[in-house]
């Protein structure tokens, strides 16, 4: 796995599919002046990722009002991810799922961000936050079998957000409302008292 922290998102131009069309040249930099929680998952139709993609899709509207944007991609083509948009959420189906799937079938996108497994083609759980200006300030991955927690990402983004508006750092099992901390000596000391 890269450490890709600090540097610009890796760049890539690809097929995706947008509100329920497929776009040829889907770039993350399309979003400059947004931030983007961009996020990997290893193949439609399958079982613990329907579930990701709707817990992202419950929260849409909160990651909007913060300015950010969601994007999925894996390594099935638009047209499995237009079959599986088509399907109901109750029969394992992601109908109803609006933000942006990428269709990455040459795998490169995966190897730039360093999650893929190249012995079975598919990519781990990665996400990513990036920045306004597409440098990514977070990055976790998950192994197979482990479905994310969409509010841990909400509440991450917050305490980025919130270090952008304020330069104070945010100290551990930080929410939105709590005490921040300037990052010196007298900070943590009086963030203790």
């Amino acid at each position: 796995m890269k450490l890709l922290i600090g540097n610009k998102a890796p760049k890539f131009q690809a097929k995706a599919v947008v509100s329920g069309e497929i776009v040829s040249n889907f770039s993350l930099e399309s979003f400059q002046g947004k931030y983007v929680v961009f996020f990997f998952y290893p193949l439609d139709f399958t079982y613990v990722c329907p579930t990701e993609l709707h817990a992202f899709q419950e929260k849409y509207e909160d990651f909007k009002k913060r300015n950010a944007e969601l994007v999925a991609c894996s390594v099935d083509s638009c047209y499995s991810h237009l079959a599986w948009l088509r399907t109901p959420k109750s029969k394992g189906g992601i109908e109803g799922i609006s933000y942006p799937l990428v269709s990455d079938l040459t795998r490169s996108i995966a190897e730039d961000y360093g999650v893929l497994i190249p012995d079975e083609g598919i990519a781990m759980r990665g996400l990513y936050i990036l920045d306004k200006d597409n440098v990514i300030r977070h990055q976790v991955v998950n192994d197979l079998p482990l479905g994310r927690s969409v509010d841990e990402v909400l509440r991450t983004l917050d305490a980025l957000i919130s270090y952008d508006q304020h330069g104070e750092v945010c100290p551990a099992n930080w929410q939105v409302g709590k005490k921040r901390m300037t990052p010196t000596k007298a900070g943590l000391e009086a963030y203790f008292a």
